[in-house]
């Protein structure tokens, strides 16, 4: 039995998916399985994987795409080790990585179910180490600063199979974002350990998972408010961002109306910052204003989110 499962889920990345692959291959830590779990590709993931030739590799396949959360969960149900981790077919893995994890895990707690480490996301040639610095705190208990937003990518975590059983698999309902609902649910009952070190290369690509969706970003973000709304209104500023995220994109989507009553909400909720007030009033103004300042507006929204 391997000590540590890996599953990447991928569906059309076959011209990326041998650095994720290898990546994982060249861990200075050896003891795991490989499971990429191919979620209805129509180009030649399979031929890609199979000409890697490694007896980690763990090749599964479904029909047709399902999504992200459901490749993940088929790897899951398949894993033989005592930790899960993942990795995403357009992200690259430090050699270290599974090293420095296994090590802290095997030492914490039995309280602590889930390892995660810091890493680059790169969009652009530009270069953003998360989480930030301003996320206090970043481990330990930590649902209360989860509901405020995700800070722990899918590909940085290693977790104790248990939590599973205990806090159940990925949302495959969710559109987007199931894997900031997971985080929220496993920690209702495990602590977090954090690495600052950036062990994880992230990239956001065209198509990949890691892609900001408008439409089904925003569908995510309705289903997490609901389901987790009396956790959320306990902190009238985390329901305040919450608000400011939804009104946003709405109003990017060209839903000016909806957007600015979830903005009108955020300021109502928590009228101690003024952003929230400037974001009402460049909604006043109209789709094709709003979307001028909508960068500027971005950056605002992302402070608001890092500062916590």
């Amino acid at each position: 039995m391997p000590k540590v499962s890996v599953i990447i889920p991928t569906h059309n990345r076959a011209e990326l998916l041998k650095r994720a692959i290898q990546s994982v291959l060249n861990q200075t830590y050896q003891d795991f399985e490989l499971i990429v779990v191919d979620d209805g590709s129509t180009d030649n993931t399979e031929e890609v994987v199979r000409s890697l030739n490694d007896e980690k590799l763990r090749y599964l396949r479904h029909d047709k795409n399902r999504g992200a959360g459901a490749a993940r969960n088929t790897g899951i149900r398949a894993a033989e080790g005592r930790y899960v981790a993942f990795q995403d077919s357009d992200d690259e893995w430090l050699p270290a990585k599974l090293e420095k994890q296994i090590r802290i895990i095997e030492s914490a707690p039995s309280e602590v179910g889930v390892v995660y480490t810091g890493f680059w996301r790169i969009e652009d040639h530009k270069k953003v180490y998360i989480p930030s610095p301003r996320i206090t705190p970043k481990e330990g208990n930590i649902h209360d600063i989860l509901l405020k937003g995700n800070f722990i990518g899918t590909p940085v975590a290693l977790v104790k199979r248990e939590c599973f059983d205990r806090a159940g698999i990925f949302d495959e309902k969710l559109p987007k974002l199931e894997d900031w609902e997971l985080w929220i649910r496993i920690s209702k009952y495990y602590q977090f350990r954090y690495i600052d070190e950036p062990l994880v290369i992230s990239y956001l690509t065209q198509g990949g998972v890691n892609e900001q969706g408008g439409l089904t970003q925003l569908q995510a973000l309705k289903s997490i408010l609901e389901k987790y709304f009396e956790d959320i209104k306990k902190s009238r500023k985390t329901l305040a961002i919450h608000y400011l995220r939804i009104g946003h994109l709405l109003c990017t989507n060209a839903e000016m109306n909806q957007g600015r009553n979830y903005l009108i909400k955020a300021f109502v909720t928590y009228p101690l910052n003024m952003e929230f007030l400037f974001a009402v009033l460049m909604s006043l103004f109209g789709q094709r204003s709003y979307n001028k300042v909508s960068e500027i507006y971005l950056t605002i929204l992302n402070r608001q989110s890092r500062e916590w």
